[in-house]
């Protein structure tokens, strides 16, 4: 590929996701939900006809994807790979120095959603221990035998190994500023857990709640030590 068309390309996606509204629309759809652009236009505080003209521009440069549904419109991410380009500008942005004082609620920095896996500090916490306890080998990713046969116990199913999506990759954690699991992995994980009825998704933020049951399952079953709320 032409490396000017590259810079142009990359010049141009910057240009997209570095305004403050549609920084903020991005965010939003960081939990892996499709929203209307009114919705959209109310978490960033701008007219409809505002959020229209800053989502047909992250439409246009590949970042947000439209799906027609009846008379509605709704909008979510393009893919894991923008979700997790922009998890990593999070974690850049939070390892500048910082503000005076911590602003995050802290719902969020103890579990949260990353689009299709978990963040914040339960993720952060599950993928050391997955690390630990050699379950996952830090060199590929891949998971041993035995790590394989404990997460397949937990009630996970696993995913394809060869399919385009990576299997499993470390994600920095913008509020952690350490990994956590990401992947198709961690969205296999993430999806045993709501199934199982272990965590619950907020219905107006990216939070999650993990439930007593879930903290007795994974102190439990795995072994793992979890950070309080």
């Amino acid at each position: 590929m032409d490396e000017h068309f590259l810079e142009t390309r990359l010049a141009q996606t910057a240009a997209a996701i570095a305004d403050k509204t549609r920084a903020t629309m991005l965010c939003a759809l960081m939990d892996g939900r499709a929203y209307t652009a009114t919705e959209l236009s109310a978490l960033a505080d701008v007219a409809a006809s505002t959020a229209s003209s800053h989502l047909s521009k992250l439409t246009e440069q590949g970042l947000v994807q439209c799906l027609p549904q009846g008379r509605h419109r709704y909008f979510r991410l393009a893919d894991a790979q923008t979700a997790h380009a922009l998890e990593n500008l999070m974690g850049l942005a939070a390892a500048r120095p910082a503000p005076p004082r911590v602003s995050t609620p802290a719902p969020l920095r103890h579990a949260r959603t990353c689009y299709d896996h978990m963040a914040g500090a339960v993720a952060v916490a599950l993928h050391d221990h997955l690390l630990a306890q050699a379950w996952l080998q830090p060199d590929d990713y891949s998971l041993s035998a035995e790590g394989q046969r404990v997460l397949t116990a937990l009630g996970m199913t696993l995913p394809a190994q060869a399919t385009r999506r990576r299997f499993a990759c470390a994600c920095l954690d913008w509020s952690e500023r350490r990994p956590h699991l990401g992947g198709a992995l961690g969205a296999a994980l993430l999806q045993c857990l709501k199934t199982r009825d272990w965590v619950r998704a907020h219905p107006d933020s990216r939070a999650l709640s993990l439930t007593a049951a879930g903290r007795a399952a994974l102190e439990n079953r795995l072994g793992l030590g979890l950070p309080k709320p």
